[in-house]
């Protein structure tokens, strides 16, 4: 006789690693996305603790494969840099992104962007910040007190878990580093690496030829007779 286990095998829960959604709906905001994920990694690049991503699910609880969010850009202190799938927080010691970013789009609702906000609240951001290309409008909130609260004054802020500042100029939002370098494209930081590339060359070429013109000023006072190391 065979003996038969009467308790039903335990289904392995998969957690998708797309939402079936487009990452952006448009090229303004595509190009914020990667443009503040980008600029994030440079920021926290020499720091292998804090891993931050783009468009990447986010899933709090374990067991629940439906219950997630795929921030625009988050930023995760206390985490590795490593690749992944998608963001198992029970995996990650428990630790929840602080700081998320979202750019809205045309599509994007009142409503889902109220469960967002419930979402990042319930589940312990510190941080969340809200651009607006179109009507270059900046909401940032705050975690006081159990709750995301809105900063009543966004104007020059400073992210204190990022240490970036925003300043909402006359048609776009700028953001700055702690060091003060703002914000860039990856276009825009192509160009100025070739830029520093170009002054970098020119420098060294007028190095050549200030060598040249000393070489042939010390080879014409040995002409003379003169020892140019002694003049």
């Amino acid at each position: 006789m065979v003996a038969h286990s009467s308790t039903p095998p335990t289904l392995e829960i998969l957690y998708p690693e797309a939402d079936g959604q487009p990452m952006a709906d448009n090229t303004v905001q595509f190009r914020w996305i990667v443009t503040i994920k980008e600029n994030l990694e440079i920021l926290f690049a020499a720091d292998p603790t804090v891993f931050v991503a783009g468009d990447l699910l986010w899933y709090p609880v374990e067991g629940n494969n439906k219950l997630c969010q795929a921030p625009d850009a988050m930023v995760v202190f206390g985490r590795p840099k490593h690749d992944r799938g998608s963001y198992q927080q029970w995996r990650e010691d428990n630790i929840a992104p602080q700081v998320v970013f979202e750019i809205l789009s045309p599509s994007n609702t009142g409503a889902e962007m109220t469960r967002k906000l419930l979402f990042y609240q319930q589940y312990g951001v510190e941080e969340y910040y809200i651009y607006d290309p179109s009507g270059n409008e900046l909401i940032g909130s705050q975690w006081v007190d159990q709750h995301l609260v809105e900063i009543s004054d966004i104007q020059g802020w400073v992210s204190p878990r990022l240490g970036i500042r925003f300043e909402l100029e006359e048609a776009t939002l700028a953001i700055y580093a702690p060091n003060g370098d703002r914000f860039l494209t990856p276009v825009e930081l192509a160009a100025q690496r070739d830029q520093e590339r170009q002054r970098a060359d020119q420098e060294r070429q007028r190095a050549d030829q200030e060598r040249q013109r000393a070489d042939r000023l010390a080879a014409r006072l040995r002409a003379m007779g003169i020892d140019p190391d002694t003049v």
